[in-house]
Parts: C-alpha cells; structure tokens; sequence
C-alpha cells in the first residue's frame, strides 16, 4: 500500500517510523536480558496491595530468576522447545518472572485467567495440552477437577505475596489463611515457585547450562504465546502470536506514544496481565522503556487503587471505559487524581465521549483510544497525543495496513462504513489447531475484524460497532455504540448497554440495560430523553433497570450475556423493564 493509500502517516510525529522493518530483538527472552542489563538495579515490578503492603523486584533481579526458572522447565521438568505451560496468576511479582522463563526456555506461555471455573481451566487444558502449570495457591482448590481430563505432570505453586520481604509475606499469609480463609490445602504433587527456581540455579552450575543455548535455538517466526479469545466466531480459540508479532506490536505501541522517558516512567497496572493489552504494552512495552510497573493483583473495588497512586508516582495507565468512568466517580480519586500522569490509554470496549471527557476534567489529561484485537497482539490503531480526534480510535501504528470492506470484501468509498480488515507484522500466525475458524477470518494476509469502521479523509478511523451487535430495525442499521453513548451523555445514568430483540413490527426493536446514579428517573424519562437526540427508530423501545450489568474480567460489558439471558427459555417476561 503506498503513502498515497496512507493518508494517516501525515500524523505521524517527527520522531516516528513509517515502518518498522525489524523488532530490535529476534525473541522475547534475549530482549528481557538485554534491557536487564541496561537497568539492572533500577525496580522493574512492585505489587502494590490495598492495604499499601508492598514488594519489588529489580531488572537483574526478574532476570536471574527466570532464568533459573528457564532451566527448570527444561533440565528438571524434562519439557522441550515448543512445549506449552499454562500461568495461572494474578497481577503480581510471579507473573514477568513465570511468563519470562517460559518464553526464555523456548515454550509457549498459554495464559489463563485465575478467575476461571474448574470447568473452563479444564476447557482450555484440553486444548492448549500443557506439559506444566504454574498457578496461585488461592485457586489451586479447582485443579483435581480441571486435571481430569488433561493430566499436567508438573505443578508449580505461587502465591499474591511471592518475592515480598519476609514480614509483609508472613502477614499477608496469616490473613489469607486464618482470616479470609482462602487457602485450602493441595493434594496434589507440586513445587514451590522458589523451590523450582533454586532448583534451576543449582542444575544450571552444575551442568554448565546457560539459558542462551535455548534463546539460540528459537527463530521469531517461534509461536511465544497461545492467547484464547472468543474471537470474532465466539468460541474460545488459541490465537498463535510469535515472538515477531509481539516484539513488533510492541515496538509499534511504542513508537506511537510519544513523551515516553526511557528509565523514567511508572505504569499502573490495574488490567490483568493475561489479557493481551496489558500483556503486549505493560509487560513487554514498559519493561522495554526501563519503566517501572506498578502492579494491581485485584482492581476491584476500585478502591484497591488508591494506595498505589497515594505511593507511587503514575505517569501513564491504561484501562477500558468502565475502569474510566468508575475511577471518575470515586469521591477519593476526584480530590486528589494522580499528580504525575501524563496521559492514559483505553482499549477493550469503546472509549464513550462523556467518560473521556470527565475523565480529562478531573485528572487534567486525556485518555488515548486505541483499537486492536487478540489475533493482531493486539494493537492496530492509536490516537497520537497532541492529535487526538473525539470517537475516534486514531490512525494506524507503523507497518500496518487498515482498509474498510463491504459485503463482498471490496474496499467501500471513504467515509461509508465497512468491515475493517488489517494487515501488519503484528497479526497472529492462527488459531492454534483450529485451520477451519483461522480460515474464516483470514483472507490471504489480511485479518477480518469483524467491527465495522469508518475512514475519515485524514485517515482517522473510529468504530461503528461489532457486525454481530448490529440491531436492524426495519431495514435500518442500528448501532449499540451509538445509543450508549448517549445514554451514558445523561447525567443520571452511570452504565448502559444494548442489544436487538425480536419485534413484530419493525423485525428488531432496541432494548436499553441501564445502571442508575439517579433512581428518580423512569424508563418515560430517558425515552424523552433520547427522543431529543437521536432519530426514531434509533430509541430504545424498551429499558431495563440494573443494579450492574455483566462485564468480563477487565471490566468490559458483555452484550452477549445480556442477549444470552434475554433470549433464555425461562425469561419469558420484561424484569424490570417498560
């Protein structure tokens, strides 16, 4: 595609690359210690509980440790190069030293979300055929279930307070087992995280082992990580990202964000770091720069985060819309919002313009929506600071490709919605052991997104909305997007979501789910209300009133529960709803 084609790179600042033609490093591990030894006493990762307990661990120091790790994945526990390991850890000093090992030891790290049922973990175990797993003690009472189908020969066991200094470890153990009640005993075989790590550091002298000899051995094109995604056909599949897919996305990130201080920069991370945003821009990105993260093992209540940002002085923090919209109703946050923040990036679900918008009025800066997915590791497009258009999720990073296709996959004219299709370095290699679905969505080197964007003259692009969330109502394209964000705009609606239900008349009607702030209005009120705002056909004919709507682990809202519970055989009336 020529430049001609890329009107966005006009935006680029002086400083960033059109393209990228090869991450600095051929794989993950030898970027891990290659940066170690730029910053090797400076902190890398602090764990930052609610009651301000804290630990931390250095470059060298994260370093040292996977490698050790490294070594005992392959000389004790017997894997090899492309053998998978399950992590199944929160936020927390665990986490950069598992993942780092195993993509060190020449494996592929599958991540896992901690919060998972035994019937999921086994799901997903069934799948990935892990040849080890290295899980939190808090959620080790779940593996006799999710290990009956797929045996995992070995187990390695951490904990919230692992590498803490003794007293603060001792303490928050004493709470978790006596007081909270969290700790069940484990029967099955297994070892320590430290025990395995000394264990490394012991064969590694006396086998003369070096962990390079596996490094050497990996190519970029080497599968790094199996990351499972609903995907845009709904069921959970392994998305196949390289070590060059998640280098370059990584470099691609960072291009983008400009005002970046390498050695200098403190990132919150409240998003778990098996999700791929935080994992590709946190995990890797930060560590990259020389930065400092603050890890959150558990954002929610939001509370959780205020002793972090009282301690810790934030420059940068990512979230999605609702982490933004809570954060910007906390009483506490609101009097005193981090001092030191330059900006903040959303991702996950769309950025709604009134959340961006009270958000840079209580903090003073603004929030960057950016736009990707799973399969693309995932960032495709980035708002650049200084050059941010409202709704919009920006141009695209470096080496990447954006274009807007219609029904029969050929570009629509500029400025009409289409499906976006995109191609890049950072687009996954498949669907891990699933050639059918891989081929569903990908169209030679082109990923199909599955949302329907639009391009601005400029190149801008934003999002219309998810194809399958698309309401029609009587021949009339409805978008969800459209109508939460106005319905979020009222200032007595907190949270919103919507969906399309069969109607008689018009074949699909528009159903709001709203959470209240003020519980004097009526489902008549905000009717009117919309009725001000949008054209007929787009106001929801019926509204339901919440307490909360259904959200995903990183707090994004999930249409497809609401459709699920509405759609139930058993839900034959309205709850709530007129």
């Amino acid at each position: 595609m020529s430049e001609q084609h890329k009107p966005w790179t006009a935006y680029y600042g002086p400083s960033v690359r059109k393209e990228i033609e090869t991450a600095h490093y051929r794989t993950i591990g030898d970027m891990v210690s290659a940066v170690a030894h730029l910053y090797a006493k400076k902190p890398a990762f602090t764990t930052c509980l609610p009651n301000g307990m804290n630990g931390t661990l250095t470059f060298a120091q994260v370093d040292e440790m996977s490698n050790g790790l490294a070594v005992y994945l392959r000389e004790t526990a017997g894997l090899e190069k492309g053998d998978r390991v399950a992590l199944q850890v929160p936020n927390g000093l665990s986490f950069p030293v598992a993942a780092f090992a195993i993509l060190k030891a020449g494996c592929v790290l599958v991540n896992v979300n901690p919060l998972y049922t035994a019937e999921e973990m086994a799901r997903q175990f069934a799948d990935a055929e892990p040849q080890a797993l290295i899980v939190v003690d808090m959620f080790a009472d779940k593996l006799t279930q999710a290990l009956k189908g797929h045996p995992i020969p070995n187990i390695i066991i951490t904990q919230v307070a692992e590498f803490f200094p003794a007293m603060p470890r001792s303490i928050v153990r004493l709470v978790q087992k006596h007081w909270d009640r969290t700790l069940a005993p484990i029967d099955l075989t297994h070892i320590r995280l430290p025990e395995a790590i000394e264990a490394g550091r012991q064969k590694s002298v006396s086998k003369e082992i070096t962990v390079e000899a596996y490094r050497e051995a990996l190519l970029p094109d080497d599968i790094a990580c199996l990351q499972y995604t609903g995907g845009t056909t709904g069921v959970s599949k392994g998305a196949m990202l390289t070590h060059k897919n998640l280098l370059m996305n990584m470099e691609q990130s960072m291009e983008m964000i400009t005002g970046v201080e390498k050695g200098r920069e403190v990132a919150l991370t409240a998003l778990p770091l098996y999700h791929i945003f935080a994992f590709t821009v946190n995990l890797l990105g930060f560590y990259y720069l020389g930065g400092r993260n603050i890890l959150i093992p558990n954002p929610r209540p939001l509370t959780n985060l205020k002793r972090a940002m009282e301690n810790y002085p934030i420059t940068w923090m990512s979230g999605v819309n609702t982490l933004f919209n809570g954060l910007s109703n906390e009483t506490w946050f609101q009097d005193s919002p981090p001092k030191h923040l330059k900006f903040a990036s959303a991702g996950g679900m769309a950025l709604q313009s009134s959340v961006a918008e009270v958000w840079e009025k209580v903090t003073g800066k603004p929030v960057l929506e950016g736009y990707g997915l799973t399969e693309s590791s995932p960032v495709i497009t980035f708002n650049p600071l200084g050059k941010m258009r409202p709704n919009s999720i920006g141009i695209p990073v470096p080496s990447t490709e954006l274009r807007c296709l219609d029904e029969d996959g050929k570009d629509v004219p500029q400025g009409q919605p289409g499906e976006l299709a995109a191609r890049g370095p950072q687009i996954m290699k498949g669907y891990w052991k699933k050639p059918d679905d891989t081929a569903k969505i990908m169209q030679g080197d082109w990923l199909l997104t599955g949302d329907i964007g639009i391009m601005d003259k400029g190149g801008y692009f934003s999002i219309v909305d998810r194809k399958k969330d698309l309401v029609l109502v009587s021949g009339f394209n409805v978008y969800p997007n459209e109508i939460e964000d106005c319905l979020t705009r009222h200032p007595g609606i907190l949270e919103a979501a919507v969906i399309g239900v069969p109607d008689g008349a018009s074949g699909e009607a528009v159903k709001a789910f709203v959470v209240l702030s003020d519980q004097s209005l009526s489902s008549a009120t905000i009717r009117a209300y919309c009725k001000e705002h949008l054209t007929g056909y787009k106001v929801p004919k019926m509204v339901e009133f919440r307490d909360d709507l259904p959200k995903s682990n990183v707090g994004k809202i999930l249409r497809k529960d609401l459709r699920s519970e509405e759609f139930a055989p058993e839900n034959g009336a309205q709850r709530n709803a007129s």
